[in-house]
C-alpha cells in the first residue's frame, strides 16, 4: 500500500506482486518494537507499527517537527533516513529516503547488541549522595536508568537520588563507573509514555532557550 489519507504505509505494487511477500514482515512487527527518532532538536522515543520497502508507520507520544531531517534508529545502532508524510491521532507515516530491505529492517541487526532505547540528553540534575547534594549531568536516559557525568567519585552499588525540574525523584544505584561517567539503574522503571514525554519536554525546553 502507498501512503494515503487512511494512514497506511507501503507500496501498492507489492500487493499485485503477491501478499505473501509483504505479510510476513508485517506480522514480524506485531510485537511493536521500540526505537527512536533522531533529528537536530534531539532524540525521541517511538514504536514501529508497520513497515514496507518504501515507508514505515510509527506510534508517537508527542508532535513531530515538520522541517527536521530525521532518522529512525534501533537500539542496535542501525539507522534509516526518513521523510514525514502524515501525522494524526498519535501516529505518523514516513517515507524512507533510500530503499529498505524489509527482512533486514525486521531483524534490526546492527553494530551493537539489542538493549533498551536510550535517549541522549545534556540535562543538569541534582544528585543526592548520603546527606549532601551536588550537580551532575544526565547524558542519556532510558526506562531503567541513566548515564551521568559527575565530578565526584561514586562506588559501585552506591545508592543515590536523582532529581531535576523536568524529572521526578529517582532512587538509583551505581551499576558501572568510568569516572567521571557513571551508569545508574533506577529502583523503579518508567513507562514508555512517561520516558517519551519527559524527554520531549526537556528537548523542547532546550530548543526554545
Amino acid at each position: 500500500m502507498s501512503y494515503q489519507h487512511d494512514q497506511n504505509v507501503g507500496d501498492s505494487a507489492a500487493v499485485a506482486e503477491g501478499s505473501e511477500r509483504r505479510i510476513q514482515p508485517r506480522l514480524a512487527l506485531l510485537l511493536l518494537r521500540s526505537a527512536k527518532l533522531v533529528g537536530p532538536s534531539g532524540e525521541f522515543l517511538c514504536i514501529v507499527r508497520d513497515v514496507s520497502e518504501t515507508g514505515v508507520k510509527l506510534r508517537m507520544f508527542h508532535p513531530i517537527l515538520d522541517d527536521e531531517d530525521l532518522a529512525l534508529e534501533f537500539t542496535t545502532g542501525i539507522r534509516f533516513g526518513l521523510e514525514k508524510v502524515w501525522e494524526a491521532g498519535g501516529e505518523a507515516g514516513f517515507r524512507f529516503i533510500d530503499p529498505v530491505d524489509v527482512s533486514s529492517f525486521v531483524n534490526g541487526t546492527g553494530p551493537f547488541p539489542k538493549r533498551s532505547v536510550r535517549l541522549r540528553l545534556n540535562h543538569p540534575t541534582a544528585l543526592s549522595v548520603a546527606d549532601r547534594t551536588a550537580t551532575a549531568t544526565i547524558l542519556d536516559l532510558s526506562r531503567e536508568g541513566a548515564r551521568i557525568e559527575f565530578s565526584e567519585h561514586l562506588a559501585i552499588a552506591q545508592k543515590i537520588r536523582v532529581k531535576s525540574d523536568r524529572l521526578p525523584a529517582f532512587e538509583a544505584s551505581v551499576r558501572w563507573r568510568r569516572h567521571p561517567y557513571y551508569g545508574l539503574i533506577f529502583h523503579q522503571m518508567m513507562s514508555m509514555e512517561e520516558l517519551a514525554l519527559r524527554v520531549y519536554e526537556i528537548q523542547s525546553e532546550d530548543a526554545a532557550s
